[in-house]
Order: structure tokens, then sequence, then C-alpha cells
């Protein structure tokens, strides 16, 4: 899925390849996918999109916004776009498809669900795309202390780290994948209640939700996800499904998978103990 590290990686690459070029070719539900979700009839995006130049391209939270002309083009969540060579061979199936004046292309599939959405930028009211666009972003210095702790009163005495960070769209782009590490860093359980964190847990969390997808971003995104050009990204997780069956990198005891809130969150019971704290006033 594109989290915020993913979405700006993607944006990168794809101001180094196509940036300037103009669509010559738009296939668009080519493949019908019931968890594909277009804007307005994908029927018209080839007339919607045909002879538009790539303006530029911008992550928006864990989306990422295609400019060209007055159209915008947005993909999000479990979109995977690769980028093609003129001489690359075209794969048999994709949720959409664009070609270039020169003979590469982009390909959009589609895993789990995603948005694919193109329209004019002016009429664009996707609660979701405002909530991405407005989003005051952790890689940026406005995200600081004192934004964070509005978030953390704003949730209410019940809520739990994981909710806080990963729902509601609090934090927009950064999900159950992120989450894992952020929690791991901070030595906090996921269901931990924000309402219980000490002094120096709330601090602690609040640099690790910068410090860690800021590491990631840098790296390129999480080796989880691939990106444009089909190969993963360069931060190695230190939680996920992939690293379930090693010890804790920390104190070498085992990692713990629990089904929470809709996904499964990964943790180490030494590392990240959870007790039943009293809620704080």
């Amino acid at each position: 899925m594109i989290e915020i590290p993913e979405a700006q990686t993607y944006a990168q690459q794809l101001r180094q390849t196509v940036v300037g070029k103009t669509i010559t070719q738009v296939l668009a539900a080519q493949s019908p996918h019931g968890f594909a979700f277009y804007e307005g009839d994908p029927a018209d995006y080839p007339v919607l999109l045909s002879g538009l130049r790539i303006d530029g391209v911008t992550a928006l939270s864990g989306q990422v916004e295609i400019t060209a002309g007055e159209i915008h083009l947005m993909f999000h969540d479990g979109a995977n776009i690769r980028y093609l060579e003129p001489t690359d061979k075209r794969p048999a199936k994709h949720q959409l498809y664009l070609e270039f004046a020169n003979g590469d292309a982009l390909v959009f599939t589609v895993q789990m669900y995603a948005g694919l959405r193109a329209l004019p930028k002016n009429m664009d009211g996707n609660i979701y795309y405002l909530a991405a666009r407005d989003a005051v972003s952790p890689l940026s210095d406005e995200f600081d202390q004192a934004h964070f702790e509005t978030l953390m009163r704003e949730g209410g005495p019940k809520l739990s780290v994981k909710a806080l960070l990963a729902t509601e769209q609090r934090i927009p782009g950064l999900g159950n994948g992120c989450l894992q590490d952020i929690l791991f860093n901070a030595r906090i359980h996921p269901q931990t209640r924000v309402s219980a964190l000490s002094d120096d847990q709330r601090t602690a969390l609040f640099a690790s939700v910068k410090s860690t997808l800021a590491e990631m971003t840098a790296a390129g995104g999480r080796d989880t996800e691939k990106l444009l050009f089909g190969q993963p990204g360069g931060y190695s997780c230190i939680l996920s499904s992939k690293t379930l069956a090693f010890p804790c990198p920390t104190c070498g005891g085992s990692i713990q998978r629990k089904a929470y809130m809709g996904g499964n969150v990964y943790f180490c019971p030494a590392c990240q103990p959870y007790k039943d704290y009293t809620i704080r006033d």
C-alpha cells in the first residue's frame, strides 16, 4: 500500500521520467477490477487525458497527483505503477495504461483496492483528497510537538496509539505499514491508550513518527513495497510479515503478530510491553 514514503518516492521517480511528455494513448478499465475506484466513467479517460502534456507530479500525504493541463490524475492505496521503456513488453492486464509520444508508458494495476481518479483539478471534492491536500505533513517542520499534542487531545480518552496514527485521516498517508516500526522505535505497544502514555512516551512517540518516516522516505520507501521501476524500496522494515520469523533485533525475543483494528500488528512483547494502564487525568 502507498503510504507517505512511497508517495514521496513515486513522485520523485515520475518527475524524472514522465514530466514534459505528451500522452498519446489511454486505456482504462480494460481488465475489470471490483475495487479499482475511478472518478466518473473510465470510458471517458481516453478523451479526457489524450494529447495532454504532463506538467508536474506532487506527493500529497499517501496520494500522488499527476497534473496535465487542467486535469489531475490521482492514485493511492493499492495502486501499483510501473514505468515501461518503448521496448518493454506490455502486460496483458491492467486497470489504467498511459503511453507517451516517445513510446514509453505507465501501467497501473490494483492490489486489493486503489483509487485511479482523473478529473479537472477544481472539481475534486473527494474527502480523502482534500484531507491529504490540507494535512500538515509529518515530514515538515510545521508538524511539531504542539501539533501532535493537539491530535492526541482530540482523539478522546479511549483512543489507542494505533487508532491515533492510522485511522480517521488524523495523519493522512500514515497507515498500518509504517505504523509498525514507528511504534517499535518508540517502544510502545499498539494497543496502549494515548491517554495512558507518560510524558516521556508521548515525546518518544512524536520523535519516532518524525524520524521513522523521514528515514523511510530518504531510503526510497519500504522494502515491502515495489516502486516505479519494479524494485522494492531501500528501507528495511524492522517489523512486517517478512520479519515475523526472525528474533527481535534489540532483545532477541520472539516477534508477535495480532489481529487488531482491521489489520495485523507486529510487536515485541519485551520491548513493547502492554499493560492495562490507568488512564491519566
